[in-house]
Parts: C-alpha cells; sequence; structure tokens
C-alpha cells in the first residue's frame, strides 16, 4: 500500500510539473523553429531572436521596462529600508498596525491597485506616461521591499549599534558601519524582489501607462491582439528566463540569510 501510494504521489507531482511547464517548454522551443507554423518543425534558427533585436518598437518596450524596474526597485529599496527602521523603533502596537497596513498592498488584487492609481492620477491631473507607471511600480514594490527586510531587522542586536555610539562613532557612521551590513542581505532581497516584480507586472502597467509608452508585457499583450508572430516566443522564452535568473538569486539570498541565522 504504501509503494503504491508513493507511485501515485510521484505520478501526481509530475502531472503538476508538465502541466505547469509543457507550455513554456513549447514556447522555448517554437522560438527556435525555423517555420512560422506552430504545427510544423522547420528546423533550428535563431532568426526570430535576430529579428526582435531589430524590431525598433520592443527594443523601446524592453528599454523602458529595465529603466522603469531598475529604478522603481532602487527607490522601493530606499524606502522600504527607511520604513522598517522607523517601524522596528515602534512600540508594539505600532508595528502591528504599520505592518498590516503595508500588506494590504500585496494581498489586494492588482487590478484593484491598477484602478486607484489611475483614479488618483486622472484627479491628480498628472499626464499618464513613463512617470506615472514608474510612481505604480514604486508603490506596489515598497511592501514588498518591507517583508524581505523586516525579519532581518528583528533579529539586530541593539547591543552592537550602542556600542559603536559609546566608542565614539556618529550615528550616522554607526548606522553603514553595523546597522547596514546586516540589512544588506535583506536589502538585495528585497531590491532583487521588486525588480523581478516590476518586470513581470502587467495590470498595474496597463492601467498607468500613457499612449506611445509600453513595456515588455504591455507590448506583447498588443503584439498578440494582432496575431502571435514569432518574435514574440523569442521575446518571451528572455522574459522567463531573466525572472528565472532572478528569482534564482533571491533565493540564494534568502538561503544564505538562513544560514546565517543558524550560525
Amino acid at each position: 500500500m504504501k509503494t503504491a501510494g508513493s507511485v501515485l504521489k510521484r505520478i501526481y507531482i509530475a502531472l503538476i510539473i508538465i502541466f505547469m511547464y509543457a507550455p513554456i517548454v513549447t514556447l522555448i522551443v517554437l522560438s527556435f523553429n525555423s517555420s512560422k507554423s506552430r504545427a510544423k518543425w522547420g528546423g533550428f534558427t535563431t532568426k526570430w531572436y535576430v529579428s526582435l533585436f531589430q524590431n525598433d518598437a520592443i527594443l523601446q518596450a524592453f528599454f523602458n521596462t529595465i529603466a522603469i524596474a531598475t529604478l522603481s526597485a532602487i527607490i522601493a529599496t530606499i524606502i522600504g529600508t527607511l520604513s522598517c527602521l522607523a517601524i522596528n523603533s515602534m512600540k508594539r502596537k505600532g508595528k502591528t498596525f504599520w505592518m498590516g497596513i503595508t500588506n494590504i498592498p500585496m494581498l489586494n488584487a492588482e487590478i484593484v491597485t491598477g484602478i486607484s492609481l489611475m483614479l488618483v492620477f486622472i484627479f491628480l491631473g498628472v499626464k499618464f506616461g513613463f512617470f506615472t507607471i514608474l510612481i505604480a511600480h514604486i508603490t506596489f514594490n515598497i511592501p514588498y521591499v518591507i517583508l524581505s527586510i523586516m525579519p532581518r531587522m528583528k533579529n539586530l542586536n541593539p547591543s552592537t549599534y550602542e556600542a559603536a555610539l559609546d566608542l565614539g562613532a556618529s550615528p550616522f557612521v554607526s548606522f553603514f558601519k553595523v546597522v547596514l551590513p546586516d540589512l544588506m542581505p535583506g536589502i538585495l532581497s528585497g531590491f532583487l524582489m521588486a525588480f523581478t516584480m516590476s518586470i513581470d507586472d502587467f495590470v498595474i502597467t496597463h492601467f498607468t501607462k500613457g499612449p506611445g509608452v509600453d513595456t515588455l508585457s504591455t507590448k506583447i499583450y498588443t503584439e498578440v491582439k494582432k496575431g502571435i508572430k514569432p518574435e514574440m516566443y523569442a521575446l518571451s522564452t528572455i522574459i522567463f528566463i531573466t525572472i528565472l535568473v532572478l528569482l534564482f538569486l533571491v533565493n540564494v539570498s534568502g538561503n544564505d540569510n538562513k544560514k546565517e541565522k543558524i550560525k
């Protein structure tokens, strides 16, 4: 019975993995298919990748995506780190309240966040474009940064900071020499998470972008409505591999944090 149950569990897990990743594997294979037909294999080629990087509209969307992801991740990481310092200095009730407020954007549906931000920009009379997308991405990235840094913040030893002050270091120097190095693994993890979330986002970007401004996710959506081109397979493959690498780095950083805690 145990053997049969074990086999069934393995089959169940295998089916889940197949249903999850078979479409992605198919997409990657089609990105190297020389034929435009999805039902016919015409031989191995990289011409769709060459064609992709000769498309000015897609390259502009790629530049916008990287620029927004980088800027939003940096700004969200700075704001998130300062927020963690502020929350950590509060009393228990204050911490609970503000952490609850922080968690709301992560639990909220993206479409609700996107529409809410769109209405705020309309109310303030802000012109939709690169700037509105950037503000939106910073807004939804901050909670993820706080979530990554806060566990590290709770494990800080306040005695080391106080010892640095007693030895004559200024609060500024004490923070950068004592506190920041301990927080750096969490900060790096938060930055990578924010960068990944920004690259991957479509719904919020769709509601806060202006005419003529696209990220890769919105550009793919626009192109697919016209008909799926092989270049989109190549672009989707690149996005998948990029996000996979970033998630791997986030997990490695998280494992390093756990090892340091054990030590």
